[in-house]
């Protein structure tokens, strides 16, 4: 599902423009990635948690040169579902 798919079934079942509905689904989606970048768990009960894994530095290699390269720590965006959430996909 794409998310102009998402606005339209949002629309469809609350009846509210999709317009309206596009600003909420941007809205929603810029608010979590800020408070990742700052640092911050975004919680929503019943759905899951968005929040930052950290990556060790590590070493790979770039076959094409033959070389070995190191990957710096960083940290990734994730996604925990809820306990209630996978139970409901089962």
């Amino acid at each position: 599902m794409t998310k102009a798919e998402l606005v339209k079934q949002i629309a469809l079942k609350t009846g509210v423009e999709a317009e309206t509905v596009s600003a909420v689904v941007e809205n929603l989606m810029e608010q979590v990635r800020e408070s990742l970048i700052g640092g911050e768990d975004v919680y929503l009960r019943g759905f899951g948690t968005f929040l930052r894994k950290h990556r060790k530095a590590k070493k790979a290699r770039n076959i094409t040169k033959n070389t070995t390269i190191v990957i710096p720590e960083h940290d990734i965006p994730a996604f925990k579902p809820s306990a209630a959430f996978t139970r409901r996909l089962e």
